[in-house]
């Protein structure tokens, strides 16, 4: 397992967070953390949790899984469950909160089989 790389995540989730256009206290709030911690994460001050990038990834509606590999706490693998994401955002037969709800509960499975592995 790689080693956690606080500054190069940070820079990674500013990243992400200008791509989709939030503003630092947009994110902060969509993610349930505070202002400040999101900023000191963000210059690689803190070391957040994985339960933490599992709320900024959804918020960024991203795969928490990309910043598990980030953060060098997962390996990187074979894209299957960006597949997965891709496939229920494409799907037309669900509404946005369904596939929302689906995300929440296969990102729930990947977040619980990592923490066994920490």
């Amino acid at each position: 397992m790689a080693s956690l790389n606080v500054s190069s995540l940070g820079e990674y989730i500013r990243e992400q967070r200008r791509s989709a256009q939030y503003s630092l206290r947009q994110l902060a709030e969509a993610a349930g953390v505070s202002n400040p911690y999101l900023s000191q994460i963000e210059r690689g001050l803190r070391k957040p949790s994985a339960e933490i990038l599992q709320q900024i990834a959804k918020a960024l509606r991203i795969s928490a899984e990309t910043l598990y590999v980030q953060a060098g706490i997962l390996e990187e693998r074979p894209a299957g469950g960006a597949d997965l994401r891709a496939a229920i955002f494409a799907d037309a037969a669900i509404s946005e909160q369904q596939k929302q709800a689906l995300l929440a509960v296969y990102e729930a499975f990947v977040t619980e089989n990592l923490e066994r592995k920490i």
